[in-house]
């Protein structure tokens, strides 16, 4: 104890004390370097918020060693910033590289121009996506799932198709699409860059198990991008932004079912029933009974398979 005490007497109290203060300011590199160091300290996280940061810092300790060098003249102050320079380009210098390498599959570069990349996903974050996932082909008139049959097991998105001409070069993608059935009867097409199976996916906990209640055939050949069940969860459950990103993906991808489902549906004189509105057409035709409107329905189904 009584050597720390004579450490900070000697460092604080027995220190003199700065009796004339320079007139004159530093140079203009002097302030630089601090206005660097102020902006470089406000980068954000990330990928690319590290290399902000490490660019930065590494330009305001650069000129706080050439400061020391040309002004000050003090070897230490010199030998120090450019000491924490150097490791600051070799952090920028590495990270780049990280950030560089990161490339994927056609499909997945697709995936993520089309759908992530509007959303403000980094390549970064993306990449841990990617890696846990697999890409699958499923040929022209296969299922994906089968009524009653299928374990709901995985998340998949669809991504593209691929048609292949006489010429084996020739390669070129097609609209690609699988049709969702039940009990036989046609409810609605799943497009690029939708979800197969969201609402199986959001109607069951981590720890439940369940099977398809619908058909869903590919009417070409199709490419998606699957999870598997287990492993999303562990992923999801790790990246809390991953986890958001998916919560708003899967729960778009319903709402855009639904309406799939609601532009089949006529209530009387061509008008769409809407789904947001359930109780409007009885309030507005009170004398239609509910067994009626269920005749409208069918008939406007009906209609709509011819």
């Amino acid at each position: 104890m009584e050597r720390n005490s004579s450490l900070w007497k000697n460092l604080i109290d027995e220190h003199p004390v700065c009796t004339i203060w320079k007139q004159e300011a530093e140079g203009a590199i002097y302030h630089l370097a601090s206005i660097l160091f102020v902006v470089g300290f406000m980068g954000g996280s990330g990928f690319f918020g590290l290399l902000y940061v490490f660019s930065l810092l590494g330009l305001g300790f650069l000129c706080s060693a050439i400061w020391a060098w040309v002004d000050v003249c003090a070897a230490d102050i010199f030998s120090w910033n450019f000491i924490l320079f150097v490791i600051c380009f070799m952090r920028f210098v590495h990270i780049a590289y990280q950030v560089r390498s990161i490339t994927f599959a056609r499909e997945f570069q697709l995936l993520y121009s089309s759908l992530f990349q509007p959303l403000g996903t980094s390549l970064p974050d993306f990449r841990t996506i990617a890696m846990s996932s697999e890409v699958v082909t499923l040929e022209k008139e296969h299922c994906y799932a089968m009524q009653g049959k299928t374990s709901i097991d995985k998340l998949s998105l669809l991504v593209s198709g691929r048609f292949c001409s006489l010429s084996p070069s020739l390669i070129t993608d097609v609209l690609c699409r699988i049709r969702v059935t039940v009990d036989g009867e046609f409810l609605h097409y799943i497009f690029p860059f939708q979800f197969l199976d969201s609402p199986e996916w959001d109607s069951l906990k981590p720890t439940e198990e369940g099977i398809f209640q619908v058909t869903l055939t590919a009417e070409t050949d199709c490419r998606y991008v699957s999870w598997r069940r287990k492993k999303l969860y562990l992923l999801l459950a790790q990246h809390r932004y991953i986890s958001r990103l998916f919560s708003i993906l899967i729960g778009s991808d319903i709402a855009d079912k639904l309406y799939a489902l609601n532009d089949r549906v006529y209530i009387g004189k061509r008008y769409h029933y809407d789904i947001r509105l359930p109780n409007f057409y009885q309030m507005s035709s009170p004398e239609m009974s509910r067994s009626t409107l269920t005749e409208h329905f069918q008939n406007s189904r009906r209609r709509c398979d011819k």
